[in-house]
Formats: structure tokens, sequence, C-alpha cells
């Protein structure tokens, strides 16, 4: 199955569409931007040139993806969220000339395989998020967040911990740092500030 791109979506001719990924309306993908299997770009997302996205990943309306980001498998990345890849903005240089491409050094977001960050986020470079991490809606994401994390807020802060469903774990009584899905019932192991999905 080919990929599928509406007319008035601009992808570059060096850009990589894996099979059965769907580019919408109004969506740029740039040049040797890469995209594996079955990935959805919504309408009027930005992709920018040389992004690694993997499988199943859903771009959704205006989310701006600027590079070097690198997206894993499964993530999903809400309406008009951004990943910015400049860590001191200017347009114009101490003199007042205007700035161009090579007189900065671009940084990227890396968000691992099924993580999510809502609606509107934010995640400033250089940043990672990790395994099934959750980003709430509106938060700024200023430093690593670890895998299964919740974080939310601006900036954004840990307030608790989530399974691959993306619901909040429940720490179950009288085990204090075994924490549980109460939807898939799957223990989670928390050591030092991190979390293990029990095998």
């Amino acid at each position: 199955m080919r990929a599928r791109i509406q007319p008035t979506a601009q992808v570059d001719d060096t850009a990589e569409l894996g099979d059965g990924t769907t580019v919408w309306d109004l969506a740029q993908i740039r040049e040797q931007a890469r995209l594996g299997r079955s990935c959805i770009v919504g309408r009027g997302a930005y992709v920018g040139p040389g992004v690694r996205i993997g499988d199943n990943v859903k771009l959704q309306n205006h989310a701006l993806v600027y590079e070097p980001a690198v997206l894993g498998d499964g993530v999903f990345v809400g309406p008009a969220v951004v990943l910015t890849n400049d860590f001191y903005p200017r347009a114009v240089d101490p003199s007042g000339k205007q700035k161009r491409g090579g007189d900065w050094e671009p940084v990227g977001v890396e968000v691992l395989e099924g993580a999510s960050l809502g609606a509107r986020s934010v995640c400033v470079a250089p940043v990672r998020v990790g395994r099934w991490a959750l980003v709430a809606a509106g938060a700024v994401v200023t430093r690593d967040v670890p895998d299964f994390a919740l974080v939310a807020g601006v900036p954004a802060r840990r307030v608790g911990w989530v399974g691959r469903a993306g619901v909040k774990l429940v720490e179950r009584t009288g085990e204090p740092g075994v924490w549980e899905c109460p939807s898939t019932g799957v223990l989670h192991d928390e050591k030092e500030g991190a979390l293990f999905e029990r095998g």
C-alpha cells in the first residue's frame, strides 16, 4: 500500500514516506524527512528537513516538528504541538545582521516509543521524552521526561505515572513503589525515580 497524499499537501521529492502513510491537506514535509509505515500527518502539520519518524505515528492538525527531531514508533503528537530546535532563538546576530541557516546550531527533541504529547504542549530542545510517557495538554517541557512519566504544567513536572494504556497508575495498597494500571492490570516498579514495567 503506497502513501496517500492530499493534493494541497507539500511533500518534497527527497522525503521518504512508508507504506500506508497519509498526509492531509496543507501539511508540509520537507527535504530528506523520513516517515515510517502507517503514519498520519494532519492538516497543516509541518515536518522539518531530515526529521526521522517511526511507524504508526500520529501528527495531529498544525503540529510543528522542527529538525532534527526524532520520533519513535507509535508516538502521538497532539494538535498544535511544537517541537523546537533552537535553545537561544534570535532573528538577528548581535550586530543586527539577519541570521541564516549556517548561523546557528539546531538541537532536537527526541520522543521515544509510545509517548504522547498533549494538545498545544511545547518541547523546548534539547529534550528527550521517554517511552510511553504522557505530556499533558499545554505543558512546556524543558527537561527530560522519564519513561512512563505523566508531566504537566509550565515548566512541566512529573505529577504521576502512566502505563501503556495512557491511564494514570495507582500505587498498590501496602506495597510502596508498586504501581498498577487500572485499565490493563499491568504492574510497574518504581526505583530511584524511575519506573519499570514488569515482564
